[in-house]
């Protein structure tokens, strides 16, 4: 059985990968790519083939899909994956293969002589003896969240074919994720009615998320006064050293560079400029909701201060917010954190509980009301070339998936 599970989570795995799906910050539609599209719709045809009902893929690719339960009057609960893999400047072509790790260093890619080197990547020591998912070294493996996607739709075809008790299950695929959330922030919920959710997004196996940041994005524009050089004296206005001085009064100890763990911070992630104009673009993260308003109300005192140092500078900004800390959204009722840790119990799983330093569609969902913790695909090193799914992980992350949906049917402890 589990080699049969492995088997047909890799070839998903491997066909969703041949889509090139990453996102584009710079678009500003959704979804941002074309390729993202393509994949809703290879979904949307796998899952009617599959025949689960109340299949809809929106406008902005947001597919949803819902199979039906066994038990009448179990919960109904959902879960998410996102379509976009990230682009850090990397080939959105992804090779996977498939290699056994015997403790040496792996090599990717013989044509440019890349190689995966355990003492680079002390990380991959635990898995000697399995077989492991990597691509060749020009692209992330993509993981993220394509590991979720071939498990959610591993899962669809074999819970239809099973008549343990469970509720009706919801499936979404959103687009966009690496880009701020946008599909989930799009979705129309009345599609996706669940008592709670989940998404299968954080890293190595036994992984649980249900803290994230707060986060908000700033913009502050400066204009300032032009003058040629020769009679600049008194009248000119540079925006450039306006923003400098502006930035300046960031401290430099909270910034992504200096921090860890459950610090926040500030990060000018963006600056442009010239005679007339500047613009910084900043992000603010904190998973204390209090020091996240205090971060932001700083923003606004340092842009008076700006103005009150440079009376004929023009600064204008806008602080939105990005999404919420899970662990916040959530209040009281930890009911679907709890059936986590069930879960992994039962499956003698060791839980490692992370405070994302980012976030998750589930950040997203949760602060529009519907709690959506996060938990293990089994890969490490997202986001890099080095990227790698250890198979056995792999199959936990599925079977994970699968007692969740048998647990959630259960009555509750306390009713």
């Amino acid at each position: 059985m589990a080699t049969a599970i492995a088997e047909d989570l890799i070839q998903r795995f491997f066909r969703y990968l041949a889509v090139e799906s990453q996102s584009d910050a710079a678009a500003t539609t959704v979804p941002s790519t074309p390729g993202q599209r393509r994949l809703a719709e290879m979904l949307q045809a796998e899952l009617q083939a599959l025949g689960l009902s109340d299949i809809h893929l929106d406008a902005h690719s947001i597919l949803t899909a819902r199979l039906p339960g066994t038990l009448p009057g179990a919960p109904c609960i959902g879960f998410v994956a996102h379509l976009d893999t990230v682009d850090v400047g990397l080939s959105p072509a992804v090779n996977p293969q498939r290699l056994r790790f015997d403790g040496a260093d792996l090599l990717l890619n013989g044509a440019e002589d890349i190689w995966l080197r355990v003492a680079e990547h002390p990380e991959i020591l635990p898995y000697r003896g399995q077989e492991i998912l990597l691509g060749d070294g020009t692209s992330v493996l993509g993981a993220d969240n394509k590991a979720a996607v071939s498990i959610l739709m591993t899962l669809m075809a074999h819970l239809a074919a099973d008549s343990a008790p469970r509720g009706d299950i919801i499936v979404a695929f959103v687009p966009d994720e690496e880009i701020g959330l946008r599909g989930a922030k799009a979705m129309d919920l009345s599609r996706f009615p669940v008592a709670f959710a989940y998404t299968i997004d954080s890293c190595e196996r036994g992984e649980v998320v249900y803290e994230t940041f707060n986060a908000a994005g700033v913009i502050i524009d400066i204009t300032g006064v032009t003058a040629h050089p020769m009679s600049a004296k008194g009248v000119l206005v540079n925006p450039i050293l306006v923003a400098t001085d502006l930035l300046a009064l960031f401290d430099r100890e909270q910034t992504p560079e200096r921090t860890a763990g459950r610090d926040g911070y500030w990060w000018c992630n963006g600056i442009s400029g010239n005679q007339s104009t500047a613009r910084l673009q900043m992000s603010i993260r904190d998973h204390d909701s209090r020091r996240f308003a205090e971060r932001k109300d700083f923003v606004v005192e340092a842009v008076q201060a700006i103005r009150d140092r440079h009376p004929g500078a023009r600064v204008e900004f806008r602080i939105e917010d990005s999404y919420a800390n899970i662990d916040a959204a959530m209040g009281n009722d930890r009911h679907c954190v709890d059936l986590i840790f069930r879960t992994m119990e039962q499956m003698g799983i060791a839980p490692k509980v992370v405070a994302m330093r980012g976030g998750t569609d589930g950040s997203a969902l949760s602060a529009r009301g519907v709690p959506t913790p996060n938990y293990f695909t089994g890969a490490h090193n997202f986001h890099s070339r080095f990227e790698f799914l250890p198979v056995p992980s792999f199959v936990d992350s599925f079977e994970m998936t699968r007692q969740l949906c048998l647990l959630a049917a259960q009555p509750r402890a306390a009713d």
